[in-house]
């Protein structure tokens, strides 16, 4: 009995065997090292991991760790009962203390153990088989007898006298040794069926758990990588907002001291009119007429020339001329940032594709990380009061003209007719730019042209022309009226060509004119910007070069012709004339020219 005790202490719970292996818990609880493995296996993904006996929770998979002491006491118990551990089956005549047994005599019904099968009865009657507890079913239930044949046709064990006198004398018949051995080759067949199988099942489930590791694996890397985009994204929005409301107090701020200027000016002023009103009416009550006459400062107080003429023109430009706020630059720098803004999260989402112009790529799939640079804000042309000087500069910017010029005068200055001598050259057109087969149009790609990435490649979305002019006068005409935003001009080949330094006008080797946002239109040089007040009424203008002139002039195409403005420098270089375009279906095209 205290073999059987043992016996039972020694059997995982899992499996209902002796421990192979056994492995032991934090818990203190022993398994099979595979049999613990298959029940976690069970559990992956459901939060935790618990142990099948006592059910203490592991919030991670514990690492198994070999119990070498239960595992040295089983080998010692299988080398001591080993038949006990195959059959379990203990000897008939050992009534004292169970004894395992070797073998089992169908003729006696009995178990025997080494001692009794020496003692045995030798005589063949006796049929000796391995240790079973149902000696029963080794007899026909009909003759008593031992069954030594296997009928085939009714798949049924049988004895001698069934075969003799029984219902399968004309059967066919095999000896149990034939009939188990035919039965064990099929089953080996099925059982190596099954084990393949098994594999297969093994494999895959093997897979899907790999699968499952590498989803939950990606799903945290997205997790991590849109936070960081959201967070990222609202402190972008916050720095835009800053920069935005900075730009209205900056402005506000301006406006608000010119304004006091004028105020205080104005002051005094009237100070100094309530002055003379006071002496005027102090003379109009005397009532002797020779001092009225003879007052010495009635010339200056009879004086009404129009000595506020210069405060009424400052006054008048500032509420005609940019005493407002500059709502339509405010409104593009938002535009702009928020564009940029969205522009990067759409890039990171989707690598390899170019969605803005201020966004370089290198080849496909490849993102130039350099930040993008902002569109410069505009100032408002609020002329500058004696307290605030305006900054002297090398470039001397003409008024906008109002008048309209005669339109027969304007075209004896250019000609009538125009030649197509300003072609686009394509080394220099950015990969998001697409030049027409004639070079005199570019529009904007949202796919890359896939050209070759050069030094004298733009790296935004711009393009300069073939052409180069070191002398004599130039012009040419353009349509604009296809572009959201988009730039024209002139520069220098000596250009910085790098993405955010190439800007048509926002550098100091470029001239341009600039169209955003509809009918909004300025003209820009080193960043400086100057609105043009109307727009450019048939989205067609002139450009005019005149280099000994030390000229670059603009013109609205319209009826009269109008001129814009006229750029005036000193030239050291030659000059190139250049198209940037972003947005769309944006396009600009270059629609004729002629040399004079």
């Amino acid at each position: 009995m205290a073999s059987a005790d043992l016996r039972k202490e020694l059997e995982c719970s899992v499996c209902l065997n002796i421990y192979t292996d056994p492995v032991i818990l934090k818990c203190g609880h022993n398994y099979c090292r595979d049999c613990i493995g298959r029940v976690w296996d069970t559990q992956e993904g459901s939060g935790g991991y618990s142990c099948p006996e006592c059910r203490e929770e592991f919030q991670d998979r514990p690492a198994l760790h070999r119990n070498i002491t239960l595992r040295n006491i089983v080998e010692n118990f299988q080398s001591t009962h080993p038949d006990q551990e195959e059959s379990g089956v203990f000897c008939t005549y050992c009534i004292h203390t169970p004894i395992p047994a070797v073998k089992s005599c169908l003729m006696c019904e009995a178990s025997l153990c080494d001692n009794h099968l020496r003692v045995h009865s030798k005589s063949p009657e006796h049929v000796l088989c391995d240790p079973t507890t149902s000696l029963e079913n080794s007899k026909c239930s009909v003759h008593k007898k031992v069954l030594e044949y296997y009928c085939t046709e009714d798949s049924t064990c049988i004895c001698v006298s069934c075969c003799l006198i029984g219902d399968h004398i004309s059967h066919k018949k095999e000896s149990l040794v034939e009939a188990s051995e035919m039965k064990k080759k099929k089953l080996r067949n099925v059982l190596k069926k099954l084990i393949t199988e098994r594999e297969e099942m093994e494999k895959r489930v093997q897979s899907l758990q790999e699968h499952r590791r590498k989803v939950q694996g990606e799903a945290d890397d997205e997790t991590e990588r849109v936070t960081v985009l959201f967070r990222d994204l609202r402190r972008r929005l916050e720095d835009l907002e800053k920069r935005v409301l900075r730009d209205i107090s900056g402005q506000a701020e301006r406006i608000s001291g010119i304004i006091n200027d004028l105020v205080q000016d104005l002051e005094i002023k009237k100070e100094e009119l309530s002055r003379k009103m006071g002496d005027i009416e102090e003379l109009c009550n005397m009532t002797d007429p020779l001092t009225v006459l003879q007052e010495s400062d009635t010339g200056d107080l009879c004086d009404t020339e129009d000595g506020d003429d210069e405060d009424r023109e400052r006054h008048d430009k500032l509420l005609h001329d940019g005493g407002d706020l500059d709502v339509g630059g405010i409104s593009h720098t938002l535009h702009t940032g928020l564009s940029d803004i969205m522009s990067g999260v759409i890039v990171e989402k989707c690598p390899g594709t170019h969605v803005y112009p201020h966004s370089t790529t290198k080849g496909k799939g490849h993102i130039n990380a350099e930040p993008s640079r902002r569109l410069p804000q505009p100032s408002p042309t609020i002329q500058p009061s004696r307290r605030h000087p305006q900054p002297s500069s090398t470039i001397q910017h003409s008024h906008l003209q109002a008048r309209r010029p005669n339109i027969g005068v304007v075209q004896q200055k250019f000609g009538v007719s125009g030649v197509t001598d300003i072609l686009l050259d394509v080394r220099t057109a950015a990969n998001y730019l697409h030049i027409s087969d004639d070079r005199k149009t570019a529009s904007w790609s949202s796919s890359h042209q896939n050209r070759p990435e050069t030094p004298e490649r733009f790296q935004c979305p711009q393009v300069m022309s073939s052409q180069r002019f070191s002398s004599g006068r130039h012009y040419w005409e353009v349509d604009v009226g296809g572009s959201l935003y988009g730039i024209v001009g002139m520069f220098y080949p000596s250009i910085d060509r790098r993405r955010g330094q190439s800007w048509i006008g926002y550098n100091k080797k470029s001239w341009g004119l600039e169209r955003w946002g509809g009918n909004h239109y300025s003209v820009i040089h080193d960043s400086n910007k100057t609105p043009l007040p109307g727009g450019v009424s048939s989205k067609r203008v002139r450009i005019d070069l005149d280099y000994e002139a030390r000229r670059i002039s603009f013109y609205d195409l319209c009826d009269p012709i109008r001129h814009l403005h006229t750029f005036t420098t000193t030239f050291t270089e030659p000059l190139h004339a250049g198209v940037y375009v972003w947005g769309g279906d944006g396009y600009i095209k270059i629609c004729g020219g002629n040399q004079k």
